[in-house]
C-alpha cells in the first residue's frame, strides 16, 4: 500500500542516509543528470534539520522509503535562490519554498506527486506563507542524453495553478554523469499563491 506522511525530526535522521541515497539514484536521470555524492547529499540535508519551519515528507510502500519531498522558507534556502528574486514583486521572507521531490520511477503516476506538493502547500500555509515556489532545471531540447519520449511535467505543474517565472532564474553547477567536471545550470521558478 502506497503512503505519504510529513516525517518528524527524528524519523528524518533516522532516514537521512537512505534519503542521500534516494535523491542520488533519481537524480541521475534526466532532467538532472547529477553524479552526486553521499558526503554532499548529507550536507545538503542539513538545511531541514536546521531549519524549525522546514517540511519533510516520505513516500512508502508498506514500510519502505520510495520517494522523498521536502520544502522550506526561501529565507532558510542558498542564498543564490534568493539572489534570483532580486527587484521581484514578492519579498523572500512571504515565501515557501518547494524544494525538491524524488520518487523511484516504478511508483510515478499513482498520485504520489500530487500529495508531495498537497501536503507541503498545506505546511506553508499553517505557516502563513501566502507564496510558494519551486523551480525546475532546463536542459537544451537537443541535448544528447534527453530521452525519446520525455515528457516534461509543466503541465502537471500548470494544473496544479504554477506558472512560470520568465524572469526568474538561478544558476547551480554541479557535474553531470557523462561530464568530468562541474558545469552550470539554469533553474526555472514556478510561483503560485496559496
Amino acid at each position: 500500500m502506497l503512503t505519504t506522511r510529513v516525517l518528524d525530526r527524528a524519523e528524518f535522521d533516522a532516514a537521512l542516509e537512505e534519503i542521500a541515497q534516494l535523491r542520488i539514484t533519481v537524480f541521475r536521470d534526466w532532467p538532472y543528470l547529477y553524479d552526486g555524492s553521499l558526503a554532499y547529499e548529507r550536507d545538503y540535508l542539513s538545511v531541514y534539520r536546521d531549519s524549525a519551519k522546514s517540511v519533510v515528507v516520505g513516500a512508502f510502500d508498506g514500510s519502505r522509503l520510495v520517494g522523498v519531498s521536502t520544502g522550506t522558507p526561501m529565507q532558510d534556502h542558498s542564498d543564490d535562490f534568493g539572489a534570483a528574486f532580486e527587484g521581484q514583486y514578492i519579498a523572500l521572507e512571504h515565501m515557501f519554498y518547494c524544494a525538491e521531490s524524488v520518487l523511484l520511477p516504478q511508483y510515478r503516476g499513482h498520485g504520489l506527486g500530487h500529495k508531495f506538493f498537497d501536503h507541503r502547500e498545506a505546511h506553508a500555509r499553517s505557516l502563513g506563507f501566502k507564496t510558494i515556489c519551486f523551480c525546475a532545471v532546463q536542459r537544451p531540447e537537443n541535448h544528447p542524453l534527453r530521452p525519446k519520449g520525455y515528457r516534461p511535467l509543466d503541465a502537471f505543474w500548470r494544473g496544479r495553478g504554477y506558472r512560470p517565472m520568465d524572469d526568474v532564474q538561478a544558476s547551480f553547477n554541479w557535474k553531470d554523469v557523462d561530464q568530468l567536471q562541474e558545469t552550470e545550470k539554469r533553474l526555472q521558478f514556478w510561483v503560485r499563491s496559496l
